[in-house]
């Protein structure tokens, strides 16, 4: 069932506003402390940002429709000037082999929200639309370096290994946080 149009405004700002706050926030794990000292537990960092799961949830809410243009919005917003990018925003930003990845979240958050609503929600139907989202980003964000980056192999490989190795496991729990969440929030909605 497609989520009704008013929804889908509802969720492409929802999902606009979750992106540009998710940008600042990092994701942390609790875990047992490996010293000598009884029950401590430890705060460990991940080491990404929360944006892919805003991107993510929001298709899987809102749609297709509604992820898509929240993104839009937020890469137009970035690169008008404001400082909603993790590292600021301006038409530089273009330059950078990160911004890729953002332009990623267009087909990413698309792709998530088609699948989404395929079939009724389930636990297996958004991790299919949510990893199926993080690839898209990815395959987007590689694409776009690899083609600002020619002939440079050197700077080629080691952008690679920031912005998709380094982060991919970070990535890997804030996604199945978000097919819980996106799983939950669906059956609680009735769509």
């Amino acid at each position: 069932m497609p989520v009704p149009k008013p929804l889908q405004l509802m969720w492409a700002l929802s999902g606009l506003l979750l992106t540009i706050a998710s940008t600042f926030i990092r994701p942390s794990l609790l875990l047992p402390s490996l010293n000598d000292q009884g029950s401590n537990v430890a705060i460990e960092s991940v080491s990404v940002t929360m944006q892919i799961g805003a991107v993510l949830l929001t298709g899987c809410l809102g749609g297709r429709n509604a992820a898509i243009l929240s993104q839009m919005a937020y890469i137009i917003l970035g690169l008008s000037g404001f400082g909603v990018f993790y590292q600021g925003g301006g038409l530089d930003y273009l330059k950078s082999p990160a911004f890729g990845y953002l332009l990623g979240f267009l087909p990413g958050g698309w792709l998530c929200g088609f699948l989404a609503f395929l079939r009724p929600p389930s636990i297996e139907r958004m991790t299919i639309s949510c990893f199926g989202g993080l690839l898209a980003i990815h395959l987007v964000g590689i694409i776009y370096l690899v083609s600002t980056q020619l002939p440079n192999f050197s700077n080629i490989q080691a952008s690679f290994w920031q912005y998709s190795v380094q982060v991919l496991s970070g990535q890997f729990l804030v996604v199945c946080a978000t097919i819980v969440i996106a799983t939950i929030s669906r059956k609680l909605l009735f769509y």
